[in-house]
This record gives structure tokens, sequence and C-alpha cells, in this order.
């Protein structure tokens, strides 16, 4: 069969999906304690501000709220929020980052972890959350480099094929959303453009195997994407065929390179404003 090429669809995830709670579920069980762990290595302490942008099921804010307790407060966005309870200290707001006003100097730290990758706009997006932050203020980004999401283990030869078909067409998807798989790798560089010194990385690299949360997000993807991959040439018998080997006990793949990056608004010198943000006067 030929595959077809996928049409452009947005953003590959919707929030509101019926398998965003097992999503959310394996996000928090892979990445929160790297994300968070990252954070408290930082500094953040209680009485500060924070900010996450893309929060999802908002595992991540509740998390900030209890390091900054008592005295500082967070604030949860995300284009669809519902999933999101607020409560004493944690502030729930429906907001698009790439187009709606956030304002300056207002956050001692702000989070975006697996956003800025499906955004075409994501340079000026990383401009205006620096300039979120109080000089001195943290910015952690914490996004995949899924350019290589190796088969380890397969029960056969033809299915180690199959799964690097899937891992390939659901890159495709993702660029033909506007979106940037292997964004990750440039993170680093692209937190240097938005005017953040003190650059600190940290690669990760997850094993997707039965019962593990990095293999619960991909089985997930399989089951959020089966129609676009489906539209792209998958027959439904291969799909059945994913999901049930990579439940085997003879499976194992990688993740591609979680990299976690921290920057730093400079403490006296002030952002520039690109002419083409500037607010008119």
């Amino acid at each position: 069969m030929t595959a077809r090429p996928p049409a452009p669809s947005g953003y590959v995830f919707d929030n509101d999906s019926p398998h965003s709670d097992r999503h959310h579920a394996s996000l928090e069980a892979a990445l929160d304690p790297l994300t968070l762990g990252h954070l408290r290595e930082a500094g953040v302490a209680p009485g500060m501000r924070c900010l996450e942008v893309g929060a999802g099921a908002g595992s991540v804010s509740r998390a900030l709220l209890r390091l900054v307790e008592p005295g500082g407060t967070v604030t949860a966005t995300d284009v669809k929020p519902g999933r999101i309870e607020p409560e004493p200290g944690l502030t729930v707001l429906a907001h698009d980052v790439v187009t709606d006003p956030l304002p300056e100097e207002a956050y001692d730290v702000v989070v975006a972890r697996l956003v800025l990758q499906h955004l075409p706009e994501r340079q000026a997006v990383l401009r205006r959350l620096a300039r979120a932050l109080v000089p001195g203020g943290l910015l952690q980004v914490d996004e995949f480099d899924a350019g290589h999401e190796p088969c380890l283990l397969a029960p056969t030869p033809e299915d180690a094929r199959l799964y690097e078909r899937f891992t390939t067409a659901k890159a495709a998807l993702m660029r033909a959303g506007g979106g940037d798989p292997t964004w990750g790798r440039r993170a680093p560089a692209a937190l240097r453009e938005a005017g953040l010194t003190g650059i600190r990385i940290r690669p990760h690299v997850l094993v997707r195997a039965p019962g593990t949360p990095a293999l619960g997000l991909q089985l997930h993807h399989l089951a959020h994407l089966a129609p676009r991959l489906l539209d792209s040439g998958f027959t439904p018998a291969e799909l059945d065929r994913l999901a049930a080997m990579t439940r085997s006990p003879d499976f194992a793949a990688a993740t591609g390179v979680l990299y976690s990056v921290q920057g730093r608004r400079p403490a006296r010198t002030p952002l520039t404003t690109p002419c083409s943000e500037a607010t008119p006067t």
C-alpha cells in the first residue's frame, strides 16, 4: 500500500481526547521526577511566584505549589485547562501562550514542558517567557528530540521494522501540524538566543518496555493517532500488531533524548524586544 502524506491537522495531542487521562498519567509517572528534581536543585523555594505554560493535567503545577509554600503562588495555563482544579495558591487560566498577553517581570520561575516543540512560533514564545521572568528568574524547558527512537528488542525483525515505521510516521504527523519533533536538541541555543544566561543542560533517555510509564505514553500516542496513521498508509492489522507486540516481554525501545534545559534572565541587563514584537507607542 502506498502511504499518503498526512494532512496538516494542528496540535497533535488534544488535552480533551479520550486518551488524555492515560496520557497525563504516563507523563506524570515518567517525567515529573526529572522535571521537579531539576527545579529543586535550582533552588525553587517558599515564597516564589511560578508560571507553568501548557500545564496539561496540572501535576507539575501542583507539585510546584508544594515547593513554594508558604507564601508562594503558581499560575497554571493551558489552552484547555479543564483538567486542573484550582486551589489556594494555584490559579488556573485558559491561555494561548502564542497569542495571549503575559505580564512582564512577574515570575521567579517559568516552566514549559513538551510545549514549544509543537509551536511554529516557538522562538517568539521563548522571548515572551523570558520577559515574564524577574531579573535573575529561572526558565526551565523540557523537550524531547524524537529524531531517534530506536527499537532495541522485538519479537521478530518484521516487528522491529513496523515499530520504526510508526515512530517515523508519528514524527511526520507532528511536522504536518507545525511541530518539530527534534527541537529538543536546539532548545539550549534557543534559550541563549532569547537572552537567557547560565544555560544548564541535562539529557535523559528512558526505556519503553512493558510496565514502564514511557511505554504507556507511546501506547497513548498509538491510540490517539490511529485514525491519522490509517490515513498515512497503515492497515488496521498493523496497528493491532503494534499494540500487541509492544506489550510483549520481548519488546523494548528507547525514547528520544529528553533535554531539560534551564536558563536565567540576566540580573541587570534588560532583554531586548525585536522590532516586530515591540509594543506600539
